[in-house]
């Protein structure tokens, strides 16, 4: 069975992106943005919301081919382009970058796919992860909580049917005052 993974970049008071969907909060350090590369290499699929999927897709597919791309810009931009994913929309009508579009259930499909041998897979967008969430198929988060306090915006978190009782496995400060935590959930 393949572990799912839900991690992101997020304020100290919850969000993933400020009103208007900004993100000017989140400029990673070196450090922080070679930690992120380091998780996503161990990543077998990606799991896409329509929203990060739109921004995801429009920056990373040749951002490798950028004359002022750092060596970790470009090893993430080729692992992003290269690395299988799965865009979960009804409204997009096509996808590129070795991605599949799928526009049924996503809990459904997610299920089915956890059921499968393979390496982790990542969630990757709030709406989607919130879904997976409230199913009870998240088995670990990951959470990058930034110094800053934006006052509303996108939330980490949606609203959920019960409570998820995690284990905490690992917390690690970055460079800027970020603190990485990992939790498991309890099952």
């Amino acid at each position: 069975m393949r572990k799912l993974i839900y991690g992101m970049n997020l304020t100290l008071d919850g969000y993933i992106a400020a009103p208007g969907d900004d993100l000017g909060w989140s400029e990673p350090s070196d450090e922080l943005f070679q930690w992120w590369l380091d998780q996503e290499l161990a990543i077998g699929l990606f799991l896409y919301g329509r929203k990060l999927w739109e921004a995801m897709s429009s920056h990373w597919p040749t951002f490798d081919q950028q004359p002022d791309a750092t060596p970790a810009e470009i090893e993430f931009a080729r692992n992003w382009r290269d690395t299988p994913k799965v865009v979960f929309s009804s409204t997009i009508e096509k996808v590129d970058w070795n991605a599949r579009l799928f526009t049924g259930d996503a809990v459904a499909e997610i299920t089915r796919l956890k059921a499968q041998d393979g390496e982790p897979m990542r969630v990757c967008g709030a709406t989607l992860a919130g879904a997976a969430m409230r199913a009870g198929l998240i088995d670990e988060y990951t959470i990058v909580t930034h110094p800053v306090l934006v006052g509303g915006g996108a939330p980490f978190f949606t609203a959920l049917d019960s409570w998820v009782n995690l284990n905490l496995v690992e917390t690690r400060t970055i460079s800027g005052g970020v603190v990485m935590t990992r939790y498991e959930t309890r099952r």
